[in-house]
């Protein structure tokens, strides 16, 4: 029974973290070294992108947002605007899109 209770906090987390595009937005740039901006920014559509790769976003059940305050990386000084978000079953997960 003690085993089972760390099991349902990791999983009601992983539910959590990944309900929306915007949690599991924010859990990716968290995850990935930037706490402020993942805290911090705010999140849109990036039209653009999700017009111009429209097709190809519509086979990976996937649409474009962009972090209006990005976080920079740290050895090349590039801001990390644009993410992919995916969406499997009622999950939801991001990863980073660049800025092709």
């Amino acid at each position: 029974m003690k085993k089972l209770i760390p099991l349902a906090v990791l999983g009601v987390l992983l539910i959590l973290l990944h309900s929306t595009p915007n949690m599991a937005l924010r859990t990716h740039v968290f995850f990935s070294g930037y706490p402020a901006a993942a805290i911090g920014s705010g999140i849109i559509e990036d039209a653009f992108h999700n017009e111009v790769d429209r097709d190809r976003f519509a086979e990976l059940n996937a649409k474009a947002y962009t972090l209006t305050e990005p976080p920079v990386e740290k050895t090349t000084q590039g801001k990390l605007r644009n993410y992919l978000i995916r969406k499997y079953g009622f999950f939801y997960f991001a990863e980073y899109y660049g800025e092709g």
